[in-house]
């Protein structure tokens, strides 16, 4: 396969990945937002409903508007898509991790949801609103370079949900059981670390391969005719 090949694979394989995170958003909108019945297992969404739905479209928005940036034909073809959509992936991916830091904080979580898991989380979110910021800040700088890494961590510790449903579906193919909590938050935070792992060989692949602000660089080219407008 061709590296241009593989590199129009790669915003397939983010959709792909985001599939089961914003099935299951959705799934979770509609039953909040309907008539759905409410359950122990659903109490705590319908006790605070607003950062669950802020949550679910800032994840929605940004899984799919992100996978785009990976695709660089895309990015040639249509510049102005390319800058338009980067002012709407920093307002969305910030209102999917802040939403997500007031659920841990603040919602009556499941047992099996506190304790460590709820430390991956905390440093997940955090992260990712960090990133952001970061990379933001850079473009306003005009740091092209700086303002694409810390952008592509911030989508790789967005996507962790999906990781995360790779892995736990590996780990009950390979036991045949579901994995208790000390080992499921183990392995939602291993999830968050592969893909931290995946965005930093990214950020360093991309940079002895391409010349700073070129135009087939993930979340780059553009930017900088983003922070001259």
């Amino acid at each position: 396969m061709t590296p241009t090949k593989a590199a129009r694979l790669i915003p397939a394989g983010l959709l792909a990945l985001s599939a089961v995170p914003v099935i299951a958003g959705a799934v979770r909108a509609a039953e909040l937002t309907g008539d759905a019945a409410i359950t122990p297992d659903n109490a705590r969404f319908f006790a605070a409903p607003a950062p669950v739905l802020l949550h679910i479209a800032g994840v929605t928005v940004y899984s799919v508007l992100g996978a785009f940036q990976f695709a660089p034909g895309f990015r040639r073809r249509r510049p102005a898509w390319h800058r338009a959509a980067g002012r709407v992936l920093v307002p969305a991916g910030l209102v999917a991790a802040l939403a997500g830091l007031w659920m841990t904080l603040f919602s009556d979580l499941p047992a099996g949801d506190t304790g460590l898991l709820t430390v991956f989380r905390l440093a997940a979110g955090s992260a990712m609103a960090g990133s952001l910021v970061l990379g933001l800040a850079a473009i306003l700088r005009r740091d092209v370079a700086r303002h694409r890494a810390w952008m592509i961590r911030a989508y790789a510790l967005g996507m962790g949900a999906g990781t995360q449903a790779v892995v736990l579906s590996a780990w009950y193919a390979a036991t045949g059981a579901d994995a208790h909590a000390v080992t499921r938050a183990l392995l939602q935070g291993l999830a968050w670390g592969v893909n931290l792992a995946v965005a930093e060989w990214a950020i360093r692949r991309t940079a002895r391969r391409q010349p700073v602000g070129g135009a087939d660089q993930p979340f780059g080219g553009a930017e900088r005719s983003a922070a001259d407008s």
